[in-house]
C-alpha cells in the first residue's frame, strides 16, 4: 500500500529533479557561446563571417525544430510579425553581440545580456504604461550598480575604457533587441508554442543573415581555419541547438520562476569558462558586481510582469 501511495510522489520528484538538470545544463551551455566566439576571433575571424557561419549551422537544426513543431497556420500580418522578429532578437541582436564582444571580457558581455528583464522593465513601463513599483527600482539600481562595478574593475585591470565603452554599449543594445524580442513575441508564443515561434524566427533570420553575407562578401569568403569550423559546430550545437531544448524541458517540468533562479549559473559559468579558456581575471570586486546583477536580476525574474506573459 506504501509502494503505491509513494509511486506519484517518487516519480514527481524524478521528473523536478531532471527540470532542474535540463536548466542547469542549458544555461550553462548557453554561456558558452561568449567563450567561443571569443575563442574564434584568435583566429583572425570577423563578426560577420562568424556569423554566417553559425547561421549555416544551425539551420538545419532550426529547420528541423520547425518540422518537428509542426505546421502553424498563421495570417500573413503574423507571417510579417514573426520575421520581424527573428530579424530583430536573432539577426540584429546576434550581430550587436557578436560585436561588442570584440572589446570587452566573456563575462563582462554575458553580465550585461544577463540585464535583459531590467530592459523588459522600463520598456513595459515606458510603452505599456506597467507600473514601476519598489522591487522594480530596487532591481534595477543593484543591477546596474554591478555592472558599473565590473566596468569600473575591469578598467583597473588594464582595459581602455573607450573601447570597453563600445564594447558594453553594443552588448547592451543586443540586451534590448532581446527584450523587444520577449515583448512582442510573447502573444505568437501563446498562439504558436515556444518551439514553433522560436524555430520560425530564428530560420529566417537565418535567411538574412546568409543574405547579408552572400551580397557582401560571397562563398568564397566562407573559407577559414579548420578550427574555426569546429568551433562553430560546438556552437551551433552545445550552445544553440542543445540548450534551446534543455531550457524548454525545464520550463515545461519546473516553471519558469524556478528556471529563472537556476538560470543564474550562467553568467558565473562564463567567468568561470573565460578564465579557463581565455585567461581573463577573476576578482572579488567583480564577483561582488556579478553579486549585485544577478540579485537585482533575480527580483524581477521571480515575479515577471503581465506583459511578458501576455
Amino acid at each position: 500500500m506504501s509502494t503505491t501511495s509513494g509511486a506519484p510522489g517518487t516519480s514527481g520528484n524524478r521528473g523536478a529533479y531532471i527540470g532542474v538538470a535540463c536548466a542547469i545544463l542549458g544555461s550553462i551551455a548557453f554561456s558558452g557561446k561568449t567563450i567561443i566566439v571569443k575563442l574564434a576571433y584568435q583566429h583572425g575571424v570577423d563578426v560577420l563571417t562568424l556569423l554566417a557561419l553559425r547561421m549555416l549551422f544551425a539551420l538545419p537544426f532550426f529547420l528541423a525544430m520547425a518540422w518537428w513543431a509542426g505546421a502553424a497556420h498563421l495570417s500573413r500580418r503574423d507571417w510579417i510579425g514573426v520575421i520581424a522578429l527573428g530579424f530583430i532578437g536573432y539577426y540584429v541582436g546576434s550581430y550587436l553581440d557578436f560585436a561588442g564582444l570584440q572589446y570587452i571580457s566573456a563575462g563582462m558581455g554575458r553580465l550585461i545580456l544577463y540585464l535583459y528583464p531590467t530592459i523588459v522593465v522600463l520598456m513595459s513601463a515606458l510603452f505599456l504604461k506597467q507600473p514601476i513599483r519598489k522591487r522594480h527600482v530596487m532591481s534595477l539600481a543593484l543591477s546596474y550598480s554591478g555592472i558599473a562595478l565590473v566596468f569600473n574593475e575591469e578598467i583597473k585591470l588594464g582595459q581602455r575604457w573607450s573601447l570597453m565603452l563600445l564594447g558594453a554599449s553594443l552588448v547592451f543594445a543586443s540586451a534590448v533587441t532581446y527584450a523587444i524580442y520577449l515583448i512582442a513575441g510573447s502573444r505568437y508564443v501563446l498562439t504558436m508554442g515556444s518551439m514553433r515561434f522560436t524555430a520560425y524566427a530564428a530560420t529566417s533570420a537565418s535567411f538574412f543573415v546568409i543574405a547579408h553575407f552572400m551580397a557582401l562578401r560571397g562563398p568564397a569568403q566562407l573559407a577559414v581555419p579548420n578550427d574555426v569550423y569546429l568551433l562553430v559546430l560546438i556552437m551551433a550545437i552545445f550552445t544553440t541547438v542543445t540548450p534551446l531544448w534543455l531550457m524548454a524541458e525545464g520550463l515545461k517540468r519546473i516553471g519558469a520562476n524556478q528556471v529563472a533562479l537556476v538560470g543564474c549559473i550562467g553568467p558565473l559559468s562564463t567567468m568561470v569558462f573565460g578564465q579557463i579558456f581565455l585567461g581573463e581575471p577573476i576578482t572579488l570586486i567583480q564577483l561582488a558586481g556579478a553579486a549585485l546583477v544577478l540579485a537585482g536580476v533575480l527580483i524581477i525574474s521571480l515575479k515577471p510582469q503581465a506583459a511578458t506573459l501576455t
